[in-house]
């Protein structure tokens, strides 16, 4: 059987017409899946086919094609999976937004977002289940940790253990070793109800941050608990060269968006994620000394460092461009060696192919 795929006009700024969601249907589907994409027709049958493979029974899979894409279109068109529901945006409206009309799509009580250059391991949804059906909140947040893969190492990241009674926010971004990464609760990790992302959706215009956005927001509503699985889950895929905002070293956005977001973080996590956020992309895009100088102000006046924090705001800022790039090439390698870990864990390579039509 064929996806099904329908078609949605925007109208306006940001109003979307979606069909509401029945009773019957959502007692049909447990959890929605939704995969957000863009000119990105090769990536995203990767992503669908993890999805599609899950373990887990009862579930659908929205792809919500963010504007005109021909390419993603047509890949799309040879899935043949009646799981499969794709949503195609007359205009481009962003990711935030994309997932947001998935959600307001979607027929399962559930939802669990996949980017659309990631990839789940089978059992991802399963696990969260059982740890949602575990947890006592009215609105539990399941997450876990994920594989970072690029083509010369894989790495287990967050190294760093959730602590439900400390602020999320020091998960976000306190690191307890300057190994570890900004990979907490990354967008393709998140499972929660419905219900909480029709109250708290993804905040639309964000080029950035937009999974920490929503976990700092969400954890100010009613009856939310965050749990993150310690098994990583999702394949996180770095070896592409491909555009990804995540990755981009506009760090006075970052800036900008941390100081509106300020009142959400401790004033420990806001110390490192000036650190570890907003000085590195600074020092990248070599924005200069009055630039160095205002993180650092705010790092000092805003925030309270930690000895760990310290050293990294330190070693991006005062160090000589040449030894921050023999530290860099020391941490690849470490990253080399470490890796052989991932690998003796016997993570699973043998995701299921998907199936397509005969021409």
């Amino acid at each position: 059987m064929l996806a099904s795929i329908f078609r949605i006009q925007v109208f306006g700024a940001g109003s979307v017409q979606v069909a509401e969601t029945s009773e019957a249907d959502a007692a049909a589907v447990w959890v929605s899946v939704v995969i957000p994409t863009r000119n990105r027709p090769k990536l995203v049958l990767k992503a669908i086919t993890s999805a599609l493979g899950q373990d887990f029974g009862s579930f659908e899979v929205i792809v919500v094609v963010d504007g005109d894409d021909r390419p993603t279109r047509d890949a799309l068109s040879t899935c043949c999976d009646a799981r499969l529901r794709v949503i195609e945006l007359a205009v481009n409206v962003g990711g935030a937004e994309a997932r947001n009309i998935g959600v307001r799509a979607a027929r399962g009580g559930w939802i669990a977002f996949l980017d659309d250059d990631d990839e789940w391991l089978p059992h991802k949804l399963s696990r969260q289940i059982v740890a949602a059906r575990r947890s006592k909140a009215a609105r539990p947040v399941i997450s876990s940790r994920l594989i970072v893969r690029t083509p010369g190492y894989e790495l287990i990241r967050p190294l760093r253990s959730y602590e439900p009674r400390k602020p999320v926010s020091e998960f976000l971004f306190c690191r307890g070793s300057l190994k570890d990464g900004p990979f907490a609760m990354q967008t393709s990790t998140l499972m929660m109800r419905r219900d909480l992302m029709l109250a708290v959706p993804f905040r639309s215009g964000l080029k950035r941050h937009q999974d920490w956005d929503w976990v700092l927001r969400a954890e100010r509503a009613f009856g939310v608990e965050f749990a993150v699985i310690d098994e990583p889950l999702v394949v996180y895929r770095t070896e592409d060269e491909r555009e990804s905002a995540s990755r981009s070293d506009d760090w006075a956005f970052s800036l900008d968006w941390g100081r509106e977001m300020r009142g959400l973080f401790s004033a420990r996590a806001y110390a490192w994620f000036l650190a570890s956020e907003c000085a590195t992309r600074a020092v990248k895009s070599q924005a200069g000394l009055r630039v160095y100088a205002e993180i650092t102000r705010r790092f000092v006046l805003d925030g309270r460092p930690s000895p760990r924090s310290a050293v990294m705001m330190a070693a991006f800022l005062g160090l000589p461009h040449g030894w921050r790039n023999s530290l860099h090439r020391l941490a690849r390698r470490w990253r080399q060696w470490s890796s052989s870990a991932v690998r003796s864990a016997g993570v699973r390579e043998d995701l299921p192919e998907l199936q397509v039509k005969s021409f």
